[in-house]
């Protein structure tokens, strides 16, 4: 019964430690470069780089949307080097994620 024991503690040891590095692993996502008021919907009519930066210049913060707008990640670090140049644009983002946010490390032109 104590091995019983000791093993459940080495599992879930494992699976804890696992778990925590995985978080803070680099991954990377396809999305574009929006602002939290309008994410990617800029009303059609609005050129969305202007739309961007203007909502950012009020405000409102960077934010990158993947699955065509469906899915709005905000970002962590907002003073990143390539987001006011990429604003509008879709690119590759490589960071962390933390929680339902990423902490970008990169930020590219997808290749074609």
């Amino acid at each position: 019964m104590k091995r019983f024991g000791v093993l459940c503690a080495v599992v879930a040891l494992t699976g804890w430690l696992n778990v925590g590095h995985s978080v803070g692993a680099q991954q990377t996502w396809t999305g574009s470069i929006g602002d939290s008021r309008c994410g990617t919907d800029h009303g059609g009519e609005v050129d969305e780089r202007e739309c961007t930066l203007r909502c950012v210049s009020t405000g409102d913060k960077f934010v990158l949307a993947t699955d065509y707008g469906k899915k709005i990640w905000p970002i962590v670090n907002q003073d990143f080097a390539g987001l006011k140049e990429h604003a509008g644009h879709t690119v590759r983002v490589t960071g962390e994620q933390q929680g339902d946010a990423i902490v970008i490390s990169k930020i590219e032109m997808p290749q074609r």
